[in-house]
């Protein structure tokens, strides 16, 4: 007789919550919806974000459960705390009950699915109190599909909920936004991370060391799917035991101890020794991707040292002693774009080899501010700058008194037209995309500059314009929530859409073309309507 084994679930689906108060790291959002549950608030249709693996399904799931659990008496209602053992609350955990439908957008984006799910949406629930749809993705959705969604998502029938999920809740229509509450699933801390694998740990009966488990929460990056997979992955590398050591090898990533050796190596200049040790890394199965990655990580906790002693690993702090804020932020930069160059080479070795001799080479020089001293001090003095600086400029940084200089910008769109006149555009784009204005005058910027800006974009934006408009500038930080020029941008194009789709020869033709979306809408100038309209008999065209 044979007894057969009972089939094998992956530790990001066994441990998958149950119940609200099950989710790790998210408790605002567990706290505001069970009060919405307790006092009998539902919403017509919820919106969840965040990134990858903090939730979203799961908590789907687990709203669908509160709203159609009966409980284990079969009498119940509503509720935040759902039974779990009940017929409806089994299905929904089992992904097969026939009320609660779960789409995916990214394959379903076309009008015809919307339709479908429009005109389904008004039949009563076969065998639920509610029927939920559940859309994942849903940014993925064409135009017009949000557009067929709209009315129905405003005033649903009443036995029916939406639940929509998202990692790209910027690219949802405002329209779809305000007919939906949103909840943000936050980016889950490390900490909680660790906590909660140390309990996975146990209860598989496994074992692992701290240092195993806070490696594998850094990895994660504030995904608990991304964790637990990790944690089953490193579980069976480890035959049940799960070590620092073995977690390294597993994902490719070289020892601690040798990165801050090989930071320290191109951070005091010596290319030749950071590549020897490089290629040890290789020699013993290292990915060139994740040494880069460790640096930056490595550069990341230094600096936290540095703003807040106390929080870097043993070890590092000795190093960050040798290192200045400075020369960690132009650290960070250099190894952020080659992080990419050497995702991008053929030959990803030799691409991180460079990038290491990069590094090395530019450790010497002073940090931006002093360039900018240094700058300051030749222009006054008529001199040459007392150290050599790259790239140089051919034309004098104060413009003479003859030459004749632009008006002085009103507002941050003039500051962009200023730079991009006056030849930066790299400057003209990190305020178009970055940049939230608080307040402009002659000779004073301040603006939020959004996560992600270089650190020294106020002292070269400063110097570019004040090589542009002659005069002395300060540019400082401030707060804001003002937009962006790009969100300005986006939003009015949006609007353009939005006007478009109402206009009535443009909704006949999208009714006569079904699929069909409108992707841009282009503003004719005056005088090109008017010679339209006198070939149309002095009538502009509708």
């Amino acid at each position: 007789m044979t007894v057969e084994s009972k089939p094998y679930r992956v530790l990001a689906l066994a441990y998958r919550p149950s119940r609200l108060d099950e989710l790790v790291g998210q408790e605002p959002l567990v706290r505001a919806l069970s009060h919405a549950f307790e006092s009998g608030r539902i919403a017509q249709a919820y919106l969840l974000t965040g990134i990858r693996g903090t939730g979203k399904t799961t908590t789907a799931r687990l709203i669908a459960k509160c709203l159609n659990c009966v409980g284990a008496d079969g009498q119940g209602g509503v509720t935040p705390s759902p039974c779990g053992v009940c017929e409806p609350c089994v299905a929904i955990a089992e992904g097969r009950h026939i009320d609660v439908l779960e789409i995916d957008a990214a394959t379903n984006t076309g009008i015809d699915h919307i339709r479908e799910l429009v005109e389904n949406s008004r039949y009563a629930p076969a065998d639920a109190r509610y029927k939920v749809y559940i859309i994942d993705e849903v940014h993925m959705l064409s135009t017009a599909s949000f557009n067929g969604l709209l009315k129905t998502l405003e005033e649903p029938p009443p036995h029916v909920r939406f639940i929509l999920a998202t990692t790209e809740v910027r690219k949802i229509p405002v329209t779809v936004l305000s007919r939906c509450q949103r909840y943000d699933l936050k980016r889950i801390t490390a900490a909680d991370i660790e906590s909660h694998l140390d309990r996975v740990v146990k209860a598989e009966k496994a074992a692992a060391d701290a240092e195993a488990l806070a490696l594998i929460a850094r990895l994660a990056g504030g995904s608990m799917r991304d964790a637990l997979s990790l944690l089953d992955q490193a579980i069976t590398h480890g035959d049940g035991r799960v070590e620092a050591s073995g977690v390294q090898a597993m994902v490719g990533l070289g020892d601690r101890e040798r990165t801050r050796t090989l930071l320290a190596h191109v951070a005091g200049g010596k290319p030749r020794e950071a590549l020897e040790l490089f290629r040890e890394l290789m020699a013993a199965g290292g990915d060139p991707k994740a040494v880069v990655e460790d640096l930056l990580a490595l550069c990341h906790e230094l600096t936290q040292e540095k703003l807040a002693p106390g929080t870097a690993a043993a070890g590092g702090a000795a190093l960050g002693d040798t290192l200045g804020l400075p020369a960690l932020s132009r650290a960070w930069q250099v190894l952020l774009k080659g992080l990419e160059e050497v995702g991008q080479a053929p030959d990803a070795m030799a691409a991180a080899e460079m990038l290491l001799v990069r590094l090395a080479c530019v450790a010497d020089l002073p940090p931006p501010a002093e360039l900018l001293r240094r700058l300051d001090q030749a222009t006054m003095t008529g001199g040459a700058p007392t150290a050599p600086v790259e790239p140089a400029r051919t034309e004098p940084l104060e413009p003479t008194a003859t030459a004749s200089l632009p008006p002085m910008p009103r507002d941050l769109a003039g500051v962009e037209q200023l730079l991009r006149d006056g030849g930066e555009p790299v400057l003209a784009a990190l305020i178009h995309g970055s940049a939230r204005p608080a307040t402009i005058e002659p000779g004073r910027l301040r603006v939020a500059w959004l996560p992600g800006a270089p650190p020294d974009a106020g002292p070269r934006l400063a110097a570019a314009l004040r090589r542009l408009t002659g005069r002395r500038w300060g540019v400082d930080r401030a707060a804001s929530d003002a937009p962006t020029l790009a969100e300005s941008d986006a939003a009015r194009r949006r609007e353009q859409l939005d006007a478009a789709q109402h206009l009535p020869h443009v909704k006949h033709v999208l009714d006569k073309l079904p699929g069909a979306t409108i992707v841009a809408v282009e503003t004719r100038p005056a005088a090109a309507e008017e010679a339209e309209a006198a070939r149309h008999g002095g009538s502009s065209p509708s």
